[in-house]
């Protein structure tokens, strides 16, 4: 597909509201992807214009030096990935990176971790003192071997965490749902009960890779993050869940998991997700996201809608 740029109604069309933000596509670049959001700009023919939001590597509150390597290997379909969240702390991050962010040209969403429930409070406290746009809470990260795992896991303490976020600041926090538990609805609810303005759904699946000649993990951390089309339709369920639960209470979602084409952001869409996150893809095809905005304006042409919210939870089950 040729890459042609979008006329001012055509970029109109993929304008949408995200927990109270106004976003200028429906295309979020997902965190631990893209740095902490000027590494991608270095790439000829993006522009961070071309993506509604993008989502800042996990922030922890102390600087963390992440597991041992190997860290990332490619799998059937996917890849997994055990980075442990390194990162040089939150104060870094706020006082030395965000500084270099050109805030006119897209959302900037930070993630934060933590191992405590004081830790989440502190590291949303520094954050809220700053000029990002939203907070994703990280709950979930099946890479780590402490907090996020228990936390993401258990709907009461997926609450307690938000709950302690959200008494740290009135931002919009965004909570991210592991699908390695048992009712990912219910955690969603006890989530917005608890006052988060939007939800990830979903974050990588526990998955593992083997040296047959070693007989040993592939991955330092022995197990990792499985990302890429091979956890699409396990996402794409689990946004369809989560959904019937969110829009009771007009509760946003970030789809995303496996999202490699057009047709995977429509999905998602039409699954009940308001935007769609960009991730593994960005490594192999660093220029997806100007394509998609491409092809999502040809399906709007192509069924005669307006804009790209009419799409938004339109899936239709069997009887």
């Amino acid at each position: 597909m040729t890459i042609t740029s979008l006329n001012e109604q055509d970029k109109k069309r993929l304008e949408i509201e995200f927990c109270g933000l106004k976003l200028n596509s429906p295309l979020i670049l997902l965190s631990g992807c893209v740095g902490f959001g000027e590494e991608y700009t270095r790439i000829r023919g993006f522009s961070n214009t071309d993506v509604g939001a993008i989502c800042l590597k996990g922030t922890t509150l102390e600087p963390r030096l992440g597991n041992s390597p190997r860290r990332v290997t490619e799998t059937y379909m996917g890849m997994i990935n055990a980075i442990g969240l390194q990162n040089p702390g939150s104060k870094v991050v706020v006082n030395e990176y965000l500084p270099n962010l050109d805030f006119t040209e897209t959302r900037f969403i930070a993630n934060l971790s933590g191992s405590t429930l004081e830790e989440y409070e502190e590291v949303t406290r520094i954050f809220d003192d700053s000029p990002i746009d939203a907070m994703e809470i990280n709950i979930s990260c099946p890479n780590v071997k402490e907090g996020g795992v228990a936390f993401g896991n258990d709907p009461e303490m997926s609450a307690r965490v938000v709950a302690a976020c959200r008494g740290a600041t009135k931002k919009p926090l965004i909570t991210k749902l592991s699908p390695n538990q048992t009712d990912i609805a219910e955690n969603a609810r006890c989530c917005i009960e608890a006052g988060t303005d939007g939800l990830a759904v979903i974050n990588t699946l526990m998955g593992m890779a083997i040296d047959i000649n070693l007989r040993q993990p592939i991955i330092g951390n022995n197990q990792g993050g499985l990302s890429g089309p091979a956890i699409k339709p396990v996402a794409l369920l689990k946004v369809h869940q989560v959904y019937q639960v969110a829009k009771n209470h007009a509760i946003p979602i970030i789809g995303q998991g496996g999202v490699t084409s057009i047709d995977d952001v429509i999905e998602f869409m039409i699954a009940g997700a308001t935007t769609v996150g960009i991730g593994t893809a960005l490594f192999y095809e660093p220029l997806i996201c100007p394509k998609l905005s491409n092809g999502i304006v040809d399906y709007l042409n192509k069924h005669n809608l307006d804009n790209i919210s009419e799409l938004i939870g339109t899936l239709e089950l069997y009887d």
